[in-house]
């Protein structure tokens, strides 16, 4: 005797056997998903402080790992913008060493008041973050193309600013108020820890609590939608490229005070981390879209990670090697997180039914019947 079986689906399965999800499931899911690289901080720190109890888990240590990672962190943030409307800004390294040098150069070769030269710096590099914004959307170039071929010349005008050799200053030095921007403390923590906060939440309010944030989420969703919904794509566009200049100009200023001399190749190294970090932070508290607490996660697990590792005796070439894996994860990691983003709001919009809508108010729906 036989007994036949339900026809399947196009996927091999009938609806029937399509269980939900239980609540609990749905729940511990999102919580991973959404805080399981917060839970990796805490893991890895915990980790390493029981390895090394004397050195790691200690103020000054927590202190150095702030100081020495504030400038990766604030081109991470940088990055944010630009990945928010699904650009990449692959100049940013090249204008980090363009800015430090003009800064130095300017203080140092042309006798500029520091805050003069800071501030024209921070504006410059705006402009070049204009210049990117214009060739990617008005030029229609390739994010990767036209920010690599800016960044390339921005390296070569650092060598033809410094001829190729470091400025070094005279004997009496940088004033000493440039150099605070970099060595002084705040609640016995270093300063500079506080203006990566005060970056992460001023970013963090523009992307998450001001129209220009939902402009710049919904062009880097899907930029055909934005445009009929009278989203004006080129010009915000233009404006996420602008903020990711004016925070390199503004990396570079604390560069030059850390470093205090003008090196033309240094801003390369800070690249690539920049890049882990915000691509790493679009996988975890918002998965599946560039965030400012994310970002904010993401440098501090590479932070954590880089400084055990490096007190546990690793060789120089562990860092490049941390730092590519961790890049080609956080790009596997956000391209999945992107995806199951979609596949989610695709499934609520299946379950719910379909609602009468009004014409939108910018005149761009459809015509309406008289």
């Amino acid at each position: 005797m036989t007994t036949s079986r339900p026809p399947e689906s196009p996927l091999g399965r009938g609806p029937e056997s399509r269980r939900p999800r239980s609540p609990l499931g749905r729940v511990s899911g999102h919580f991973i998903g959404a805080y399981g690289l917060l839970l990796l901080t805490a893991l890895l720190f915990l980790t390493f402080s029981l390895a090394r109890p004397d050195t790691f888990p200690t103020l000054d240590n927590v202190s150095s790992i702030l100081s020495n990672q504030s400038i990766s962190a604030i081109l991470a943030l940088g990055a944010t913008i630009p990945i928010a409307t699904g650009r990449f800004d692959l100049s940013i390294g090249y204008g980090l060493g363009l800015a430090h040098v003009m800064v130095l150069h300017l203080i140092v070769s042309d006798d500029w008041p520091w805050p003069a030269a800071c501030l024209v710096v921070i504006i410059g590099a705006g402009t070049i973050g204009v210049l990117n914004g214009l060739l990617v959307e008005f030029a229609r170039i390739d994010s990767f193309i036209a920010t690599l071929g800016t960044g390339t010349v921005m390296y070569g005008v650092t060598g033809w600013i410094t001829a190729g050799a470091r400025i070094v200053p005279g004997p009496e030095g940088l004033p000493d108020a440039f150099t605070d921007l970099y060595d002084s403390k705040f609640l016995n923590l270093p300063a500079p820890a506080f203006y990566v906060l005060a970056l992460a939440i001023v970013l963090w309010l523009l992307l998450e609590r001001l129209p220009l944030g939902r402009y710049l989420y919904v062009i880097g969703s899907n930029p055909r939608a934005a445009d009929l919904v009278g989203i004006p794509t080129r010009r915000y566009g233009v404006y996420a490229f602008l903020g990711s200049g004016l925070v390199v100009g503004f990396a570079g200023v604390l560069l030059a005070a850390q470093q205090q001399l003008g090196n033309p190749s240094v801003g390369m190294d800070y690249l690539l981390p920049a890049f882990v970090g915000a691509l790493l932070g679009s996988t975890t508290i918002k998965p599946g879209r560039a965030n400012a607490a994310g970002t904010l996660v993401a440098v501090a697990v590479l932070a954590i990670g880089l400084a055990g590792i490096g007190q546990l005796g690793a060789e120089f070439w562990v860092t490049p090697l941390f730092d590519g894996g961790t890049l080609l994860l956080a790009v596997g990691l956000a391209g999945y997180a992107a995806r199951r983003r979609l596949r989610a709001g695709a499934t609520t919009a299946r379950q719910e039914p379909p609602q009468e809508t009004a014409a939108p108010p910018t005149g761009k729906g459809p015509p309406q019947s008289p």
